[in-house]
């Protein structure tokens, strides 16, 4: 038998959560399905997507639960903060570990040293390079923070 795609992992959590009547798993997986699908019909012609892309959609909305979690806080609006928390959790789970920093930043001191890059001006060479090895383990943002900290030192 072969092994179950991340997106029939989700479908089949979703099920369990229904009949368990958890309703903020059920909630955050429907609309991660839904996502998928959404991302799987765009374009010309529908598709289905590799585990990799189901990832990405996920990490994508996992970001925009923390975002909203934060947003919420700010506005003192912590209820509504405490669902988006409790949603990015759900997502969480199907995300991999994030790096710790001491791994990014050698994963970035690497990329430096394989493109030769020595200041600002080489930052998306170097991004480009590093981002291949981090691969959804870590946020954007992080990763372009710690290059530019390092090109900067150069």
């Amino acid at each position: 038998m072969s092994e179950q795609s991340l997106k029939d992992t989700v479908q089949h959590d979703l099920t369990t959560a229904i009949r368990e009547r958890d309703q903020v798993r059920a909630g955050t997986l429907r609309l991660a399905l839904t996502s998928i699908t959404n991302e799987e019909v765009s374009g010309t012609e529908a598709r289905e997507l590799s585990d990799d892309e189901v990832l990405k959609v996920l990490a994508k909305e996992a970001k925009k639960r923390k975002e909203a979690a934060t947003a919420y806080r700010d506005a003192n609006r912590p209820e509504l903060a405490e669902r988006e928390e409790a949603e990015y959790a759900v997502l969480e789970g199907y995300l991999p570990a994030q790096l710790s920093d001491a791994e990014l930043e050698e994963i970035v001191a690497k990329a430096v040293q394989d493109t030769g890059a020595t200041g600002m001006p080489q930052m998306g060479q170097v991004m480009k390079a590093a981002q291949a090895v981090v691969a959804g383990r870590a946020d954007g943002g992080r990763v372009a923070a710690v290059v530019k900290a390092a090109l900067t030192s150069r």
